[in-house]
């Protein structure tokens, strides 16, 4: 039995009353009614009088409300990217936003969240389909329930759209939202087809070969939206046992199934509307995948920005942590199997810090741990792992190494990365792969023949470039096994002999990087044309310089809205209705002083730049303008000291959910430039309270504990 789907097409009413849903495919459905400017959910039999068409949509993706209003947010464009064993995926390529007030208020404030939600969704690599769980890997979808509707299965760590589904969802389950609306009790089932899950992340489905054996190649990432942020305001782990930029990354072959990788239309031909596979006769289709994770390091820390290139480094006592980390771990063991954690920081500089506080938290978790350290010419700690001496807890599962990846691949030689695919590789078969088999007769279900046991979770600092290096070289190593095990390599042979499919894996990986980081970072991947090519390059070390600088602008500049709209997205902030038109929470309330330095330092430079290239006659006095143009230079390099000295004040921190080092490290700066003798009283705290805050109070018995 196949469960609810959700409807490909819906076409939306609107009046001054409400708006109506309803799918013209399914006529006997009912309608789903939201009434304005309340948001009260109901359910109507038939069509709605009285009520214009004005247009047909993809889906759902959820309802929202801000301060003034709530919002319906639909999908007005979807992109087909391919099928997988006949299902088609799509991309969102559009949104639009449906407010439920006939004549929209204007706040600063709101029109500030609209313009995040906005810009958020038209950057945001989105997927879904109608009939595949895209946020389930097919392990997980082998053991799933397919009579159950399509969002009940999804995963609720990679269902990106659950908090704004969070209505239809209430309203389905008959309970009372404490989020804005009101509707009667009682199950409401026919609301299923109407709740889209989509995932947040990457996906790629290739129609190849390799040695003349055809196959569809799927890589996807699925990006978490616990904890879910920007690089240096997001890092480490909550209380919740939720770690940043945790991703799921899905490497998948198909054979035997001419319904995988082509693209259609909306939608599909008849025999795979609904996903039925096509099955190449004499044989069964076959379903192979790998999964790995990434996730920063499980301890509490961060990063304090300062305008610096190289951002403050605090990390607090790791015990303080052990009670989130065997929340974090219970899950990942519980999810994956045993955990093999692959730490990629450097062993010495800043990042040490980072290295010892993760394994003193795995000492802490496994049970009589022993360790073992290898150097070699290179460096004194090449490998450095800690295994458990006997199985006595469910942590005990866990199997840390480290491998010593900058000093190992210093001057290009980055083939020295294979050292640690033979450090994993035993474990890595031992546990295995997933492998089914579609079952006979019955729609959509895979047999599982075999399963994967443990996963390899892999971090560096941000759990990008190195992880990325890593992650591929694994997906490659998995591969060639699986396709010896099929029979189609022999013994010795690689999946990278052929030439055309080692372009469109090693493409794909490099893809998947720069989505992961562009997530995360707002540039794309570094270090990818060794992901690419196989070889580190001089161009590719540029591109690297152009990246690291442009994360340098964003980080520091733009990823504080960046965050609030992540924030605001997924519900860990709500804006409040009470003080409109008076809050502006977006306002720069620092003091107009601190405010006027970039300017100086912009006019200041302007004027030096056009100073020295005015054309001046020969018969002009040059020296005051020269003079002008030193005080300028002068003024130009006061300005930018400043500002270098005092980096906190010009961060563009997030302005929804304060992060307490954040409000600590403003607050810190702001004081050392009020008892400044020469500026100080041009920032006097009795003139300028407006961006005092004493968020940092509650913290002060916190920070006696933190290492900095």
């Amino acid at each position: 039995m196949v469960g609810v789907l959700p409807y490909r097409d819906i076409n939306v009413h609107s009046s001054a009353s409400h708006y109506a849903f309803s799918s013209p495919s399914s006529p006997a459905a009912p309608t789903l009614v939201v009434e304005r400017p309340s948001g009260d959910i109901r359910l109507n039999d038939g069509k709605l009088l009285g009520s214009k068409r004005v247009s047909s949509i993809a889906g759902i993706l959820g309802i929202i409300k801000l301060r003034l209003d709530k919002y319906i947010i639909v999908i007005t464009k979807a992109q087909p990217m391919g099928r997988i064993k006949g299902h088609m995926i799509y991309k969102v390529a559009a949104t639009e936003f449906l407010p439920l007030r006939e004549r929209p208020l204007h706040d600063p404030d709101e029109d500030a969240y609209l313009k995040l939600l906005r810009d958020l969704l038209k950057a945001s690599p989105l997927y879904f389909s109608y009939s595949f769980d895209v946020t389930n890997s097919f392990q997980r979808q082998a053991h799933a329930d397919p009579s159950v509707p399509l969002w009940k299965r999804a995963d609720n760590r990679f269902f990106w759209n659950r908090f704004v589904q969070s209505d239809l969802i209430d309203f389905r389950g008959g309970l009372v939202s404490g989020y804005g609306h009101r509707h009667s009790g009682g199950q409401q089932p026919e609301v299923d087809p109407y709740i889209l899950p989509v995932m947040f992340g990457m996906m790629e489905i290739k129609n190849t070969s390799i040695k003349g054996n055809p196959m569809t190649f799927i890589l996807i990432t699925r990006r978490s939206r616990l904890r879910a942020g920007t690089r240096y305001f997001s890092r480490g782990i909550d209380e919740n046992g939720n770690v940043s930029n945790f991703n799921e990354t899905e490497q998948a072959i198909i054979l035997n199934d001419d319904a995988s990788g082509g693209l259609g239309g909306f939608a599909g031909n008849s025999n795979t509307h609904n996903g039925g596979a096509k099955t190449t006769p004499g044989k069964e289709v076959q379903v192979l995948s790998y999964v790995q994770t990434r996730g920063s390091v499980p301890v509490f820390w961060a990063e304090i920005n300062t305008l610096k290139y190289t951002p403050r480094l605090q990390i607090r006592g790791v015990e303080s942590a052990l009670s989130a980390a065997k929340k974090h771990f219970s899950e990942q063991i519980r999810l994956y199997g045993d955990n093999w954690l692959v730490n990629l920081v450097n062993q010495k500089g800043r990042e040490q810090r980072v290295k010892e506080a993760y394994e003193k938290m795995v000492s802490l978790l496994v049970s009589s741990p022993t360790e073992d350290v290898e150097s070699d010419q290179i460096t004194s700690e090449k490998f450095h792992t800690l295994e458990p001496t006997k199985s006595q807890t469910a942590f005990d599962r866990l199997h840390y190494v480290y491998f010593d990846f900058h000093n190992e691949t210093k001057g290009l030689r980055w083939d020295r990365a294979a050292l640690l695919m033979q450090e994993l590789e035993q474990p890595v078969l031992q546990h295995g792969y997933f492998r089914g088999v579609d079952m006979p007769g019955d729609t959509g279900r895979i047999e599982a023949r075999r399963h994967q046991t443990a996963v390899v979770r892999t971090n560096c600092m941000d759990c990008l470039d190195r992880t990325n290096v890593v992650q591929s070289m694994l997906g490659r190593f998995i591969l060639t096994r699986m396709l010896i095990d099929l029979g189609i390599l022999r013994e010795g042979e690689n999946a990278s002999d052929d030439a055309a499919f080692e372009f469109l894996f090693r493409n794909t990986w490099a893809d998947n990087a720069d989505v992961v980081s562009r997530s995360y970072s707002g540039t794309g991947a570094l270090k990818t044309d060794f992901t690419r090519t196989g070889n580190r390059t001089k161009a590719g070390q540029l591109q690297d310089l152009s990246n690291s600088i442009t994360r340098y602008m964003l980080n520091n500049f733009a990823d504080g809205p960046r965050q609030d709209a992540f924030d605001l997205f997924l519900g860990t902030y709500l804006p409040s209705d009470s003080g409109i038109g008076s809050q502006f929470l977006f306002a720069d309330k620092r003091p107009v002083f601190i405010q006027a330095i970039p300017y100086l330092l912009a006019a200041s430079v302007f004027f030096v730049f056009v100073g020295s290239f005015t054309r001046r006659a020969e018969e002009a006095t040059v020296w005051p303008l020269r003079l002008m143009m030193f005080l300028f230079l002068g003024a130009a390099a006061a300005a930018g000291d400043f500002m270098l000295r005092n980096g906190s004040l010009y961060v563009n921190w997030p302005k929804l959910n304060r992060i307490p080092h954040a409000v600590e490290s403003y607050q810190d700066a702001l004081a050392k430039v009020q008892h400044n003798p020469v500026v100080g009283p041009l920032v006097s705290s009795r003139k300028h309270e407006r961006g005092k805050s004493h968020a940092t109070l509650g913290y002060l018995e916190e920070g006696k504990k933190r290492i900095e």
